[in-house]
């Protein structure tokens, strides 16, 4: 009899071997949700096992700790590829057993950890200017005139300037829409101006810099946001967003240079808005004594996520939406393929070589599959049929 077959007839579950809590450092220590996914495939107690410990949202909270903002998750199903109208799957997230939810979490938690450690690639992230706190020349010295590359634009000067103020310490900010509701941000870079038609060309930089990354607290107007008739002062207020991420402070140089600032780490940024604060000022301006700020350019540099991701703020956090799309990925299919039990034949195999290494060597079954499953090379056995044991024992 074969190993797979005593295996089978004896009811062996490996987490029943393990025990919780060994069971549970081997998945805590599954890195990549492609590992998680092929684990919950494995049977249904794996499965059950996998979601009910909540794994794949803890290892989106190890990449990125922001995720501790979702407060809860509503899958939505678009019905055809033609069809722009979706359905909510769990409208009510407390009417729905608390299992549904569980595995609703699962799937969603699996998609966005693969979205998390796919490849980066770095870009700006900005598509529209929501606020500055304050403008001295609006609409001439909008913060509209931050995204142009170039301080000069038709031989015009193009740059946003604060108000004057004979406090120094005041501080400014300017706050920016992104491509997508999470975006991954690692960097942000940062222009002063030069007033090149002023005597001495001053450069009106800050003293530091600092970054709050968030989701406003209400759905965001297109006629709200700052544009040629509206300044855009009513949405520069704290009171306005959720700030789930703020940054160290940065020294920022009187410079006229695209100054970079990398972030201490990869960032997910939670709702698409980032604020830039700018913090004490240095030049004064010689017509009225006072002090400004100017930036001629900003670049929030980094990856936007899948669109099928979404953030709507509610009363106690953020949801995050799933919409699920015809097109099911890699990590779904090895994922739900747990339903049905997974591949009897690869699972099978997995298990021989588990239970050849652990018997054959008589050492424990915990240091057996940990070893196997998480630190030694793979086992390279091909399990043999009755036929090819006896010709080799003739």
């Amino acid at each position: 009899m074969g190993v797979v077959e005593f295996a089978s007839q004896a009811g062996v579950d490996f987490l029943e071997w393990l025990g919780p809590d060994t069971s549970a450092i081997v998945f805590t220590l599954l890195s990549h949700p492609a590992d998680l996914a092929s684990a919950s495939a494995v049977s249904r107690s794996w499965r059950t096992f996998a979601i009910a410990n909540q794994f794949s949202k803890a290892q989106c909270l190890r990449l990125c700790p922001e995720v501790s903002n979702f407060t809860c998750i509503q899958q939505l199903v678009t019905t055809c590829a033609a069809d722009t109208t979706s359905s909510n799957i769990n409208q009510e997230y407390a009417g729905s057993s608390e299992w549904e939810n569980h595995k609703t979490d699962h799937r969603v938690y699996l998609h966005l950890s693969h979205v998390l450690l796919s490849p980066y690639h770095a870009r700006d992230c900005i598509i529209r200017c929501i606020a500055a706190s304050s403008t001295d020349n609006f609409p001439e010295e909008t913060i509209e005139n931050t995204l142009e590359p170039i301080d000069r634009v038709e031989m015009r000067p193009s740059y946003w300037s604060s108000g004057g103020q004979s406090d120094p310490t005041i501080p400014e900010c300017l706050i920016y829409r992104l491509h997508s509701d999470l975006c991954l941000i690692q960097e942000i870079k940062i222009q002063p101006f030069k007033a090149f038609f002023q005597y001495g060309d001053p450069i009106y930089s800050a003293q530091q810099v600092r970054f709050r990354m968030g989701y406003p607290k209400s759905t965001l107007r297109s006629q709200d946001l700052v544009s040629d008739e509206n300044e855009g002062q009513q949405l520069a207020a704290d009171d306005n967003y959720i700030w789930t991420y703020t940054s160290p402070e940065f020294p920022m140089l009187q410079e006229n240079v695209l100054q970079s600032f990398r972030l201490p780490r990869t960032v997910l940024c939670i709702g698409g808005v980032v604020k830039v604060e700018l913090l004490g000022r240095i030049q004064k301006q010689a017509t009225d004594g006072l002090y400004y700020i100017c930036v001629s350019h900003v670049q929030i540099l980094g990856n936007p996520l899948s669109q099928e991701l979404a953030v709507t703020p509610c009363e106690d956090g953020a949801v995050l939406k799933y919409h699920l799309q015809p097109r099911i990925s890699s990590v779904y299919r090895c994922d739900l393929s747990g339903d049905d039990g997974g591949s009897p034949s690869k699972w099978h195999n997995f298990a021989t070589r588990i239970w050849q290494s652990g018997t054959g060597r008589g050492i424990g079954w915990n240091q057996a599959l940990l070893s196997r499953l998480l630190f030694g090379p793979p086992l390279q056995f091909v399990e043999e049929d009755d036929d090819q044991s006896e010709e080799e024992g003739a």
